[in-house]
């Protein structure tokens, strides 16, 4: 008996899906057969006479009856009790530190959000009903007069599985979340089924919100949460009427009434027939209906559709990957609210590309980057890696914010960071001359003598000029002064972690031998900033799961990394505009007035990378231009190249309040009792030698070494010490110099009257002997140092705080190469 009973059901099966195929071929197909069967029919009942073909025609619908009964009770239904506990997949957000702007969905295939019904608002609730299934609230999941009405206007235009559906609300709640798309006629049975069965277990109210979480509104957008902030960048519950219009016109045909396609009148009419049936239905009134119906609506650009901040968000998405894997990621619904400042983002991806752009025609250098850390946190405010991701020509995807390229002169402050935590001060003063620092040279070894940027050796230079001039040979001699392990131990602790081969550099390094990341640059700078503490570097601020369960959230982990003393040495001398005035001009784009700015340039030797970073105590900011495929720029210093990029950057970052602001405090003054030579008097009991004369490099404040020929490079840099003192008249044999005998400012008068914008120059007419440094004091607050080679010092009075009208003090102070120190005072009158 059974096998005969799943006999039977197999042939049924079998001879449904042959009616199905039938029906496909269409209405041509239909009428030839439908022609046949009239001749059949007609012999048929001559035959037999037609009582008799009424009463076979009864029991072939019994039958046939039976068999579709036995048909549906085979049906593997869905079980309908735990609907409501579903998993619905979701795809990920990534947010910006609002979590207002959503940067980007990680989505497999479909990008949806569910959120409860009181999110949604009336409108859209109402215009769907209206459109899709206006007596939703009165049938008990199907409609039977829908069905026949369907069926029937199928037939007649020869698709029986296509065109109307008659599908309720509630069927395709079934359709979407548990039954397939395919066009047969055992899911449309199913559906009449499950529909009545899902009415008794949901209200009618969930049964739309699950509808509205779960519809296509076109493409990979899914559910009304998407589709209101993809089509207008709101929330369902800020809609108008006519954008409710709009989206409840979309489900029955998304790729045809795209707003975007070449159908917009049919979805403009489309609309105005969902108000009319809202109006019919008086869900709304005459006066809504009339104001909705000439409402001006304006949908989203198609390209916020995509992608914001590329770059940054696929750094975010492989770390959250890593950490919850590819498929929770894709579909687990995840909420991350990063710590990106999208304004400032924004901002940044339009003046990186405008620079690159301008950089390209003018330098050969096609590709820019910028990262912006938050030096009291570690959160990444800005990350732009390249100048335009979706460029191909330029390798544009490829993050140039987390590639290891060389720094130039943009490491030197981690050397003299260390020079500092050993002792040695800004004061303290090397030779910049020309330097053999192989001891193998000589004897057919390698050789290394460095020059400068300019081409010029200045003789003695204290370490603030030289670090913020960045002039190489003295910052070779501070790396030696301060160790290469020592360095190299302090930049990791710091966090620049790709150097990893303590062997694998030499004296190069502070030039910039070695590859580090930009991120890692802005980030480290920032241990400056906020005195000497490191952030962990951190892009999320929180992430939630579907249910929103916070799953992580940011917690600051940091430690003292540097000296606060240090960090505020380096901080003062990397703000100093002055020290830097005759290397880059007292306006350059390293200075911005009103602001307390430290800044570090860097070119590497080859021109392949210009860097700049610079740092407030509120943002510290990296810049970085030159080619993705590591090919030469113009020979050109990073001030031309990428300062005006950076300078725009910082300039931006100024308007946001949160950046705006703060100023380093000052470093402890300098010890009196400090050695000399760390005080910068290089010149002592009348004998000129380079530092290592004086100190062991090792423990700078002990006592001098007894031998100093011990040192490997001590003869290197006594044998150009000696070159440069017979040049300058000193005496080769270390006999004592002749004091200076008087000290005079040349250039200005006393008691005369200058203008604010104009560039006043003090000149020093000097004895016999030399300077070995000097200050300039206005009103007793400290204005710069004296450039020992020039005997002068510059300045604009209007950039100077706390000038008078009259009666300003102007004394410098200098010390001869003997220690002995020298003072003079003028007094001079301002006019606008």
């Amino acid at each position: 008996m059974n096998k005969l009973y799943n006999d039977i059901l197999k042939k049924i099966e079998t001879t449904l899906e042959k009616v199905e195929k039938f029906i496909e071929y269409g209405t041509a197909k239909t009428d030839s057969i439908i022609s046949i069967s009239e001749i059949r029919m007609t012999k048929l009942i001559k035959k037999h006479g037609l009582r008799n073909i009424l009463l076979l025609g009864l029991i072939c619908f019994f039958v046939f009856a039976g068999a579709i009964i036995l048909w549906v009770s085979t049906f593997d239904l869905p079980n309908l009790d735990n609907f409501e506990e579903r998993k619905i997949s979701q795809s990920t957000k990534i947010y910006d530190r609002t979590g207002d702007v959503v940067l980007f969905d990680v989505h497999g295939e479909i990008t949806r959000t569910v959120i409860p019904a009181e999110e949604m608002g009336q409108y859209i609730r109402k215009a769907t009903v209206a459109i899709e299934d206006a007596n939703f609230y009165k049938h008990n999941g199907i409609e039977i007069r829908s069905i026949f009405r369907a069926i029937f206007n199928n037939l007649k235009n020869g698709d029986l599985l296509g065109g109307q559906g008659g599908s309720t609300i509630t069927q395709q709640v079934l359709k979407n979340a548990l039954l397939t798309s395919d066009k047969k006629i055992s899911r449309k049975i199913k559906e009449w089924v499950l529909a009545p069965r899902l009415e008794k277990i949901m209200t009618k109210d969930k049964i739309l919100t699950a509808y509205l979480n779960e519809v296509p509104y076109g493409g990979t957008v899914y559910g009304i949460k998407e589709a209101s902030r993809r089509f207008f960048g709101k929330d369902p519950k800020d809609i108008t009427l006519a954008e409710s219009a709009y989206l409840a016109s979309l489900p029955q045909l998304p790729t045809y009434y795209s707003p975007y396609g070449q159908n917009k009148s049919a979805l403009d009419a489309r609309k105005n027939l969902v108000l009319e049936q809202m109006l019919r239905h008086k869900m709304i009134t005459q006066n809504e209906y009339e104001s909705a119906k000439s409402e001006v609506v304006n949908f989203q650009k198609p390209e916020n559709f995509g992608i914001k901040a590329p770059h940054f968000v696929m750094y975010v998405r492989s770390l959250i990957e890593e950490k919850y894997g590819a498929e929770a990621v894709e579909q687990g619904g995840l909420k991350v609210i990063t710590t990106l400042d999208w304004k400032l983002q924004e901002k940044a991806e339009e003046i990186v590309k405008k620079y690159a752009l301008e950089n390209e025609k003018n330098f050969n250098a096609e590709n820019g980057s910028i990262v912006a850390t938050d030096p009291n946190t570690g959160q990444v405010l800005a990350m732009v890696g390249s100048r335009d991701y979706f460029d191909e020509n330029i390798d544009g995807n490829f993050n140039i914010a987390l590639a290891e390229r060389q720094p130039g002169s943009a490491f030197k402050p981690f050397v003299y960071a260390e020079a500092f935590n050993k002792g040695y001060r800004p004061e303290t003063v090397v030779f910049d001359l020309p330097t053999e620092f192989s001891a193998t040279c000589s004897n057919g070894g390698n050789c290394y003598n460095p020059g400068n940027y300019d081409n010029i050796f200045r003789g003695p230079m204290n370490l603030r000029n030289a670090l913020a001039q960045s002039v190489n040979i003295p910052a070779v001699k501070v790396l030696y002064l301060a160790g290469i392990k020592e360095s190299l131990n302090l930049a990791k602790k710091m966090g620049i972690e790709t150097l990893t081969n303590v062997d694998q550099y030499g004296l190069t390094l502070v030039l910039g031998g070695g590859e580090v990341r930009p991120l890692d640059m802005a980030a480290t700078y920032g241990i400056f900033a906020n005195g000497g503490i490191k952030h962990k570097i951190s892009p999320i601020l929180k992430v939630e799961d579907r249910n929103g369960n916070t799953l992580e959230e940011f917690k600051d982990e940091n430690e003292r990394v540097l000296p606060e003393q240090t960090a505020l040495l380096i901080s003062d001398v990397l703000s100093d505009n002055a020290a830097r005035t005759p290397a880059f001009g007292s306006n350059s784009y390293l200075f911005l007035d009103g602001h307390d700015v430290a800044v570090k340039t860097g070119t590497t030797n080859d021109y392949r990378d210009a860097w700049i970073v610079g740092y407030t105590p509120k943002i510290s900011v990296a810049a970085w231009a030159g080619n993705n495929d590591n090919s030469s720029m113009e020979k050109k210093v990073a001030g031309f190249i990428v300062a005006p990029m950076w300078n725009e950057v910082m300039r931006t970052a100024f308007e946001i309040q949160e950046y705006n602001g703060g100023t380093f405090p000052d470093p402890q003054p300098i010890d009196p009792n400090i050695k000399p030579i760390l005080a910068g008097n290089w010149n002592i009991n009348g004998e000129a030698h380079d530092i290592l004369h004086y100190v062991n490099k090792n423990d700078p404040l002990g006592p001098a070494p007894r031998n100093p020929n011990i040192d490997p490079q001590y003869n290197l840099w006594e044998s150009a010490m000696q070159v440069w003192s017979q040049g300058q008249g000193f005496s080769t044999n270390n006999t004592q110099n002749a004091p200076m005998k008087d000290l005079e400012i040349i250039s200005m008068q006393d008691g005369e009257t200058y203008s604010k914008s104009e560039v006043l120059v003090v000149v020093l007419r000097l004895g016999s002997g030399s300077i070995a440094n000097g200050v300039v004091k206005i009103n007793g607050k400290k204005a710069g140092d004296i450039n020992v080679q020039e005997s002068a010092f510059s300045f604009i009075p209007k950039e100077i705080k706390g000038l008078k009208d009259s009666e300003n003090v102007l004394m410098v102070s200098v010390q001869d190469t003997i220690g002995k120190e020298y003072t003079e005072t003028i007094t001079f009158n301002l006019r606008d």
